[in-house]
């Protein structure tokens, strides 16, 4: 059996932490990473702390100031947000009905393996349910571009990480059986080869998430 070595456990662990602190404002938006501080926290030296603020600059959940460390970045504001929404609006629902004309059997089970993965809403508002629930969320919007086989798509939507900052946004908000009903929506046009059915269900899912969000900033 191949045992991951101890150091990148520890790594591994110490940026799940620092990214659930970041994510469910444990340490606020704008606000300087005392590394220090950090260290003491998790009982861990300053090396695994540095490693995952540079994991964390690369999702763009922290940047770094010249000579004054890093701080978490700001929350997306109403523009961003309408922005992002307005990228995924031109990349996904077209990709989706893609998808729906390429639909394979290997494919119809990975939509539907993905789905069964999440098959109710947080029971709660804790952070481990919805970042699963999150994790879910991107793992199917990213499965759908993958069955639609245009990888400049897929990474262009890799990019932009938006399921993070949008998470930052969505933690504590009712808004997981909406999800889930959406993306049964999705995958049932999917499996069933309606393109024009999984481009609507797609679109659809995408501007009530955007309407969702926007109505509470």
């Amino acid at each position: 059996m191949l045992r991951i070595p101890a150091r990148r456990v520890l790594a591994d662990d110490v940026y799940e932490q620092i990214r659930a602190l970041i994510m469910s404002d444990g340490i606020a938006p704008g606000a300087r990473v005392n590394i220090d501080e950090l260290a003491r926290q998790l009982d861990v030296s300053p090396t695994p702390i540095r490693e995952a603020l540079a994991r964390l600059e690369s999702e763009e959940l922290v940047s770094r100031l010249p000579l004054r460390g890093y701080s978490v970045t700001d929350l997306l504001n109403r523009k961003q947000v309408d922005d992002l929404y307005a990228l995924r609006l031109l990349l996904e629902p077209p990709s989706a009905a893609l998808a729906a004309a390429r639909m394979t059997p290997e494919s119809v089970a990975l939509v539907e393996e993905e789905l069964a993965t999440c098959p109710a809403a947080p029971a709660d508002d804790a952070y481990d349910d919805y970042k699963n629930l999150t994790a879910h969320d991107q793992r199917l919007h990213e499965l759908v571009l993958r069955i639609a086989g245009n990888e400049a798509v897929l990474q262009a939507f890799a990019k932009t990480h938006c399921h993070l900052h949008l998470f930052r946004l969505n933690f504590q908000q009712p808004f997981g059986v909406q999800t889930i009903t959406e993306h049964r929506a999705i995958v049932d046009a999917l499996v069933a080869g309606d393109a024009e059915g999984a481009r609507a269900a797609m679109t659809a899912h995408l501007e009530i998430a955007r309407a969702r969000l926007l109505d509470r900033m």
